[in-house]
């Protein structure tokens, strides 16, 4: 975890303005934590990781990938045997999702420089190409990774839970509803994600997206 970059601080300041409902997060929550994670290889194979469990799981899971010798580069990974994956808890489905992300890094498909060139959408786009990569993991990955400041993970269920208590709705959003309560953010919008899951957090005391360990 980081100090906040003082853009992401006057992005804050600009978000509580055009919602006053926002202000309130840190106030009752305490300073919004900063946290990232490692760009390239890595920071995607931890998001395939999170993918569909909680947040406990993701991280247990994690720390025995990441105590695999070579599970954390391309090369290495891809020379693991499915006993490796196995004895870390990694299912079927993720394995095969792990080895097509550590071929396209291998084959220059996907390379962190160029996802730094690319807009919003042509980032996402590169990314859910590789097989096992959907939108959600490519957004929470540019939003910690590259501390992109407009995406919004639209389909994360903390976010829509936390939306849902904030502005007192009936029942929680749904990934389209999200998206388009989240248009009142732009162009903050992944600052917004971050005051949600940490009210989450405060809320519900269970740890939201941005809590799983670092490499």
């Amino acid at each position: 975890m980081t100090d906040i970059p003082a853009a992401a601080r006057a992005g804050l300041a600009a978000l509580v303005l055009a919602d006053p409902d926002l202000a309130g997060i840190e106030q009752a929550s305490g300073p919004l934590p900063w946290r990232t994670r490692p760009q390239g290889f890595t920071g995607l194979l931890q998001a395939i990781v999170a993918q569909q469990i909680s947040n406990q799981a993701a991280a247990a899971i994690w720390r025995r990938l990441a105590a695999t010798p070579g599970a954390l580069t391309p090369t290495g990974l891809l020379g693991l045997d499915d006993d490796s994956f196995r004895l870390a808890g990694l299912s079927r489905p993720k394995v095969a999702h792990a080895r097509a992300l550590a071929e396209a890094f291998a084959s220059g498909q996907l390379a962190s420089a160029a996802l730094d060139l690319m807009s919003d959408e042509e980032a996402i786009a590169a990314i859910t190409a590789v097989r096992g990569m959907g939108r959600w993991t490519a957004e929470v990955y540019l939003l910690f990774a590259h501390q992109r400041m407009d995406v919004f993970p639209a389909g994360d269920i903390a976010l829509a839970g936390a939306a849902a208590a904030l502005k007192q709705l009936p029942e929680r959003p749904g990934p389209v509803q999200l998206r388009a309560l989240a248009g009142l953010w732009h162009p903050h919008r992944s600052l917004a994600a971050r005051l949600l899951w940490h009210h989450w957090r405060f809320l519900t005391g269970r740890p939201a997206m941005d809590d799983l360990p670092l490499a």
